[in-house]
């Protein structure tokens, strides 16, 4: 049952009809004191309020409302109702527990999607680990009890359409949890589009993100496709969140709340339907109290939040990491796969990776690629600890082959048979790259 909670008499009976043809049961009210009566006498499973009462324009007597509700039935999901200009009232009703908002005049499509969302969330108990189950976690390796929790989570919430905010250091391996949610939703068919907002400046964020037609700038000579409405159907993997500008970031909370976006160039309003997931290693709740993230953006994104554990929080993991690393490194540079020895492994679980996962796969392609003994074990990948440890945030890019670089590709060479295609492969640079490098030590092909 849905108790609906406003003073206008239109608005309940719009959402009366509303919610009834999708199926619900309804009951309204028109006042606080008949709200709390409602609540309860009749338990309802979901409740949409009103923040802004006629007789009480600042939305005190809402969030008191609300503020009762939740200490009488803290477990009862609440969806604010209020205007757009007063998004701020909305976010302190977040702080007070509320579980959602919508903004009016609301999109009745928008509207009962949150509410299905809102009372899938709120029913379903976990029933075991993810590994026990039919969740597809097949690309994410790892047993650790830490990595476990967050399949847990994203198992409960991946057939949803709740927005997800996924935080970790860098290396975390934060792409690929988004890429389970999408992979274990209702959404799986339909495309899975990644930005990496970090890498969009803000005089091209519009067209990247929203499209353009043609002739709406100089240099646009023919119509193209944003991001939003390429993800239509399907995900939106938002990566680097913080890095997004306030001017940017006030353009993606109205399409994240009104579901509409307009191409440059065109002033016709698109719906789409997208989930979003969002991605960062930044401290967004400091970046809200310094004023450099907007507060109710923040809100609008993280729904559910999941925390990745570095790697130095699940040792246990490394083990399958190194094998799986090195298995894919081996297979696709045509390297024979060498025994890695107990000591070298147990040398692996000792450091501290502040680039994480990334920063092993470094570690354990570089020495792939430099040793030639058929034995893998402390002495091999102590050897090669610091160029790793210079090189956290990359797959062995250019700056990583500072030190002994000639010797390195020299090495590389000779292990593809001189394809350098290859060679550019087990190296991670570009070919045009490492000819340049064969240029400049005078290396004989």
């Amino acid at each position: 049952m849905i108790l609906v909670v406003d003073d206008d008499s239109t608005v309940r009976l719009s959402l009366k009809m509303l919610l009834t043809r999708a199926g619900y049961e309804v009951v309204t009210a028109s006042s606080p004191d008949e709200a709390m009566e409602i609540v309860r006498s009749k338990a309802p499973s979901l409740i949409m309020l009103d923040m802004n009462y006629s007789r009480f324009t600042t939305g005190d007597e809402g969030l008191t409302l609300l503020r009762k509700i939740k200490l009488f039935r803290p477990d009862v999901p609440v969806i604010l109702m209020t205007a757009w200009g007063s998004i701020p009232l909305a976010v302190s009703g977040i702080h007070a527990g509320a579980f959602d908002f919508i903004t009016k005049p609301w999109d009745n499509r928008v509207l009962l999607q949150r509410i299905s969302t809102a009372l899938e969330l709120n029913t379903q108990t976990p029933a075991g680990r993810a590994e026990d189950r039919g969740f597809d976690r097949s690309f994410i390796i790892g047993r650790s009890p830490a990595l476990l929790n967050v399949l847990d989570t994203i198992e409960r919430i991946a057939a949803t359409d709740a927005s997800v905010l996924i935080m970790g250091e860098n290396g975390t391996g934060k792409e690929l949890i988004a890429e389970a949610i999408h992979r274990n939703s209702r959404r799986a068919s339909r495309p899975m589009v990644k930005v990496n907002l970090g890498g969009i400046s803000r005089s091209l964020f519009e067209s990247e993100m929203f499209g353009h037609r043609k002739g709406a700038f100089t240099g646009a000579v023919a119509d193209r496709e944003g991001r939003f409405s390429m993800a239509d159907g399907g995900t939106i993997f938002l990566d680097e969140i913080g890095e997004l500008d306030l001017n940017s970031q006030v353009k993606l909370l109205r399409v994240l709340q009104e579901h509409t976006f307009e191409m440059l160039g065109d002033s016709r309003p698109r719906k789409v339907d997208v989930r979003v997931v969002c991605a960062t290693n930044a401290d967004l709740a400091s970046m809200v109290r310094e004023r450099t993230f907007r507060e109710d953006l923040f809100y609008r994104i993280n729904l559910i939040t999941v925390t990745l554990p570095p790697l130095r929080e699940r040792p246990e993991d490394i083990p399958l990491l190194v094998d799986h690393i090195a298995r894919g490194f081996c297979e696709s540079s045509g390297l024979e796969l060498p025994e890695i020895t107990g000591d070298g492994l147990d040398f692996l679980a000792t450091l501290p990776y502040p680039g994480n996962i990334r920063e092993l796969k470094n570690l354990v392609e570089r020495t792939l690629l430099v040793s030639d003994s058929r034995h893998l074990g402390r002495k091999e990948f102590q050897a090669q600890v610091s160029g790793a440890t210079l090189a956290a945030t990359a797959s062995l890019a250019p700056r990583q082959l500072e030190q002994n670089e000639s010797q390195l590709i020299e090495q590389a060479l000779t292990r593809s048979g001189g394809n350098l295609s290859r060679a550019a492969a087990m190296l991670g640079i570009s070919r045009q790259s490492l000819y340049r490098r064969i240029e400049k030590y005078g290396i004989k092909l």
